[in-house]
This record gives C-alpha cells, structure tokens and sequence, in this order.
C-alpha cells in the first residue's frame, strides 16, 4: 500500500512539473487545494493507464520497439498521457493536453521526474 501511495505522489509531482513548464498542459481550478486534489485524480488516472493500457500497447508494439531500439517509449508515454487526458475530459476532470508533440515533450518530462522522485521517495511496502 505504502508503494502505491509513493509511486501516486511521484505521479502527481512530475504531471506537476509537465504542467508548470509546458503551457499547453493545462490543470485549472479555483483555489491550490482543488488543483492539488485534481492533480491527486490525474496521477491516479495515469498510473491506472500506465498499468492497465501500456503493457498491452508494448506487447503490440514490440516489433517497433527493436526496430527503434525503444525509441518507440516516447512516443507510448506520450499516447498514454493523451489517452489519461481524453479519460479526465470524459469524467469531467480539467486536465488536458493539446496535441501529440506537447504530449511527446510532456511523456519525457514526467519519465525524468518520475524517475527522480522515485529514486528520492522511499518505496518500502
């Protein structure tokens, strides 16, 4: 539990960072705590995707993955970051990303920051 709970804030912290820098992210909401809860909501979609969607994509796409020699991650990360966005429009959550080459630069983003939080945060269960 401990784990989800780690790898949840690491989520929530790095869409956080992909929001701040690039402006065609958006998170909106009327006060610091109703982004925050709504960021907790995101973070809680993507890792959903990330579980759910994404191993499946790999399998599929694991042809690419050698031809590219996994260049093709970036290009994953960033269809599962639209697909998190397309979700929250549909459950009628205020993130949303435009377009494939913000989603692409978004999915690098969240992967270093992710990874970073990751390596900091404890992941004990």
């Amino acid at each position: 539990m401990k784990n989800f709970v780690v790898k949840t804030i690491a989520n929530a912290g790095a869409l956080a960072v992909a929001v701040w820098v690039l402006d065609k992210i958006t998170l909106t909401g009327d006060s610091t705590p109703k982004k925050v809860g709504t960021l907790i909501v995101v973070a809680l979609l993507f890792g959903l995707v990330n579980f759910l969607v994404k191993p499946i994509v790999k399998v599929l796409t694991f042809p690419l993955f050698i031809l590219t020699l996994g260049l093709i991650t970036l290009i994953v990360n960033a269809l599962m970051l639209m697909l998190t966005s397309w979700l929250a429009g549909k459950l009628d959550v205020s993130f949303h990303v435009d377009g494939l080459w913000t989603a692409i630069l978004g999915g690098l983003i969240i992967s270093v920051v992710s990874w970073a939080l990751n390596l900091v945060l404890p992941d004990e269960d």
